[in-house]
């Protein structure tokens, strides 16, 4: 089941980059920006990082939370987010309970051969916890730029 824009954003509760840990519940009164990607420094999951982390000062001046979320590790999430200098949050969803919340656990395929990966998706969440915008099968190219301006719309 995939969440949609009007539903109330599933809480969670992660594990994060340097050993930190960020629940949904406790960023009400910001706007937050969860985007799932499939794998730390691969080329698309970096692209988009990179697109995210240069975007962050306009985020930031709108008050947004950016939270970055994949199945990697911590460990994983602290080399990745040091090698690109990363000024956002990196959650470690190592159990895939919050993928599978958000409906971004899917059947992939690449090859002819099928497996079970996470869908590179964006949730744009408003202060009252209420999913505002949902991006599916996110292309990297302007896709920063348009949740930028549909956070600003809030």
């Amino acid at each position: 089941m995939s969440v949609k824009p009007g539903d109330k954003a599933p809480d969670f509760s992660l594990p994060t980059d340097g050993n930190g840990k960020v629940s949904l519940s406790k960023l009400k009164g910001k706007k937050v920006i969860l985007y799932f990607y499939p794998k730390d420094d691969t080329s698309g999951c970096t692209a988009e990082a990179c697109a995210f982390r240069d975007m962050f000062p306009r985020f930031k001046k709108m008050d947004a939370t950016v939270i970055g979320i994949s199945r990697d590790s911590v460990a994983a999430h602290d080399k990745f987010k040091k090698k690109y200098e990363l000024p956002f949050t990196l959650a470690a969803d190592e159990k895939g309970e919050v993928t599978e919340r958000y409906g971004v656990w899917i059947e992939k395929s690449m090859y002819g051969r099928k497996y079970m990966g996470i869908e590179r998706a964006t949730f744009l969440i408003d202060e009252k916890g209420i999913v505002r915008g949902v991006w599916h099968k996110v292309k990297v190219p302007g896709h920063v730029e348009a949740v930028l301006a549909a956070a600003k719309a809030l």
